[in-house]
């Protein structure tokens, strides 16, 4: 038999839950006092007491009403509780202190499972909850999803990854017996809180959606809070496809309209073009450039980023040549808000794996979108290429492609971002008439070696100089480019020289150092979810340690890297910074004699 209840101590809970505004729980829980003496059952049933009273009304009346709660210690060393029909069993070394956190978790958790598996697993079978938890659709199963959970960096307990169930069950922990889950996982705390029926709770959260941006064209890395709010919409930004393997259906991103601070939302906010920024899943390469079959067997992480919308314009326009369209979505003003909220959870926590055809930039965008916007997670949108994706987002009436009908008013207003080959062509066309250079275009004068250019750079004039100047520059960019994927592929691979072990090693340490770009929870030793007040302090600080550290070892490492490469490549890149400097000094020289 098991004891009664003391009637002190069903007064006492009893006022606990009034104060606390819960309704008297049904107890559903008796404690089996086999190996225990009379203090041990008493501090049980604290816990017991404790516990029921923390759990939403919905939860306890929903929860078997014979359960049985004992305490073993042939436990296995890292499970703290058990269910086994309608018993549950704690580890006994919770014992030593019953109303600890540890103790009241491992009795929270049992219990999760208790409400889950009684209610034929209403939360872990879910579609909409394992969206959220990061067992993602499969693009070419939508009724399908991954077996495995990516959502790895951050995580209050890795147990929850192992399945659905109990990451149902830790999580649930956190719910009830930590404050900070509003703010860390806010999206599944309003899951949870409308399940049960709770009111969600207004938690005092640090401000805004922290994100590290990186900005390359800066040398920077710093930790942004993005205040949904300043968010005026959400455009489908496409990469034009050029004759790359890797790049010839486009490359999918969402651009994120943001306002000046002090502007109201609207579409002056457009105008704001410094403050956009851009979502961007991306195959962090650390080691090598992007290899076609590395590409095909997910030999690369994929992570969002969140970078400056001017830097995408110069990496897409200027150095691969290719245009950017920029096509609104038609999202609320509360879907904006849900689906840059995802993308903070995606930034800190999802560490997936590239794959060229299942789990490209396309097929990332659309999960963002599916798992971050509600609505849309009913629309037949899953493809494999970005210029599919569009397609289906029209289709759908989600992106409104109208906005390029008229090509002068989208480059006007920033719907669409030429790539600068037109330009170029453009500015050789003033150079070719100025000197009568026997190139055709601009890709023909810029394929020549550097030494083939200089002696036409000293006839120019004023403004076939300037219009050298721009070409020069943008040769020089390329092989700079050039030069450092040789550099990856001749001392990151297997076949790296013996004599260039020194600089080798020192390469791989930089690279090291530059992880955090991707993956910025290396910058967060603790805490899970979402960082907030404190954890963004020391991440900031840590960020700019490591930016610091980084600019300091670059040009050294340089130099000593390019020692190693072979002699025409160098000689090259001296020959266009030559020209880039001859060409410099003319146009200055004649800019001075014009103005006299």
């Amino acid at each position: 038999m098991f004891p009664r209840r003391p009637w002190g101590r069903r007064i006492g809970v009893a006022l606990a839950c009034a104060l606390l505004g819960h309704a008297i729980p049904a107890f559903a829980i008796r404690v089996d006092p086999a190996g225990l003496d009379a203090a041990q059952v008493a501090s049980t049933q604290a816990l017991v007491d404790d516990v029921l009273v923390r759990l939403p009304r919905t939860w306890r009346e929903g929860l078997p009403r014979d359960l049985v709660l004992g305490w073993r210690g042939d436990l296995p060393h890292d499970v703290q509780g058990r269910r086994v029909g309608r018993r549950l069993w704690l580890d006994r070394a919770l014992l030593d202190d019953p109303h600890g956190l540890p103790a009241r978790k491992a009795l929270v958790h049992e219990l999760a499972h208790a409400y889950d598996r009684t209610h034929r697993n209403v939360l872990s079978a879910d579609p909409h909850l394992r969206d959220l938890a990061g067992w993602q659709r499969s693009v070419f199963r939508v009724a399908g999803r991954r077996s495995r959970n990516d959502f790895t960096a951050r995580s209050p307990d890795t147990y929850e990854l192992t399945r659905p169930s109990e990451f149902v069950a830790v999580n649930l922990e956190h719910f009830v017996l930590d404050g900070s889950y509003a703010c860390r996982r806010p999206a599944l705390h309003r899951y949870f809180a409308s399940h049960f029926g709770e009111p969600a709770t207004a938690a005092e959260c640090a401000a805004g959606l922290p994100f590290l941006e990186a900005d390359a064209a800066r040398g920077d890395a710093s930790l942004l809070a993005l205040e949904p709010a300043r968010v005026y919409e959400v455009d489908y930004l496409l990469a034009e496809g050029n004759t790359e393997a890797m790049s010839r259906w486009g490359h999918s991103m969402l651009r994120l309209v943001v306002c000046a601070p002090g502007r109201a939302p609207g579409p002056d906010c457009r105008l704001d073009l410094a403050h956009h920024r851009v979502l961007s899943f991306r195959a962090f390469v650390g080691d090598v450039q992007i290899s076609g079959w590395r590409g095909l067997t997910g030999s690369y992480p994929s992570r969002l980023f969140l970078l400056p919308l001017d830097q995408v314009i110069e990496e897409y326009t200027k150095i691969e040549l290719r245009g950017l369209q920029s096509i609104p979505l038609r999202l609320q003003r509360n879907e904006i808000a849900s689906l840059l909220e995802r993308a903070a959870q995606l930034h800190w926590s999802y560490d997936g794996r590239y794959y060229f055809i299942s789990n490209n930039c396309a097929v990332e965008t659309w999960k963002l979108l599916h798992d971050g916007v509600p609505r849309l997670a009913g629309e037949p949108l899953a493809s494999i290429t970005p210029t599919g994706l569009l397609k289906k987002l029209e289709r759908a009436g989600i992106a409104d492609r109208r906005v390029l009908e008229d090509g002068e008013q989208a480059r006007r207003l920033g719907y669409y971002f030429e790539p600068m080959s037109a330009r170029y062509d453009t500015l050789f066309a003033v150079a070719r008439e100025a000197l009568a250079l026997p190139q055709r275009d601009a890709q023909a004068w810029l394929a020549l070696a550097p030494e083939a250019r200089t002696p036409w750079l000293s006839q120019a004039d004023l403004k076939a100089s300037a219009a050298l100047l721009v070409l020069e520059n943008a040769a020089l960019r390329r092989q700079q480019l050039l030069l450092r994927d040789e550099l990856k592929r001749r001392y990151l691979g297997r076949n790296a020289p013996e004599d260039a072990a020194g600089a080798v090693q020192a390469l791989r340490a930089w690279l090291g150092d530059t992880s955090f770009v991707s993956r910025p929870a290396e910058l967060a030793a603790e805490g899970y979810g979402l960082p907030q007040s404190d954890e963004r302090a020391r991440i900031g600080v840590e960020a700019r340690a490591r930016v610091d550290r980084l600019r300091g070892e670059d040009a050294a490492l340089r130099k000593d890297l390019e020692r190693w490469l072979p002699e025409e490549q160098r000689e090259a890149l001296r020959g266009i910074e030559s020209n880039v400097d001859a060409i410099g000094t003319r146009l200055r020289a004649l800019a001075a004699a014009g103005a006299s």
